[in-house]
């Protein structure tokens, strides 16, 4: 039975000997995550124009819910058994983001739950027209939450 075996440590040159090169760049750690736990996704929902919902500012409860609805038209019980996190909300005079984290390997079936996913509050009247009055749009997805942030995503997590 073969056995595994580390291999000897070798001394590095010092920095001195290498050219063009000082004591400091000696130090430098190179670190690359290859698969990253989680996706990121930034969300806008896009009101239909002429419903009450149109200028109702969206909170993080109607942001959960509307996002279970999608992952259950789209799944069924499977979606919503997918874990969610909310990262931010905002409303920025008519425009309504929502800043979602959700597992890597669950994104994609997030996106397409959500982008396909008409719905909204049923209680603005008794057609079945009211029912359709919000969409969500996916704004941007990535792995790592600086990418989908304009900016340098401080603004994220202030109050």
């Amino acid at each position: 039975m073969a056995t595994k075996r580390k291999a000897p440590d070798t001394a590095a040159p010092p920095a001195s000997a290498k050219p063009g090169r000082g004591k400091k760049d000696s130090n430098v750690i190179h670190f690359t995550a290859r698969n990253p736990p989680w996706s990121y996704i930034k969300l806008q929902l896009i009101p239909q124009p002429g419903y009450s919902s149109a200028n109702a500012p969206l909170d993080e409860l109607t942001t959960r819910t509307y996002l279970s609805s999608a992952l259950a038209q789209f799944l069924g019980v499977t979606g919503t058994a997918i874990s969610i996190d909310i990262m931010k909300v905002e409303n920025d005079g008519a425009n309504k983001y929502a800043w979602i984290r959700v597992p890597r390997d669950d994104a994609s079936a997030v996106v397409s739950a959500v982008s396909s996913w008409i719905g909204g509050n049923t209680s603005t009247g008794s057609s079945a027209a009211s029912a359709n009055n919000v969409a969500w749009r996916v704004c941007a997805k990535g792995n790592f939450l600086g990418a989908i942030v304009n900016g340098s995503g401080a603004d994220l997590f202030a109050p």
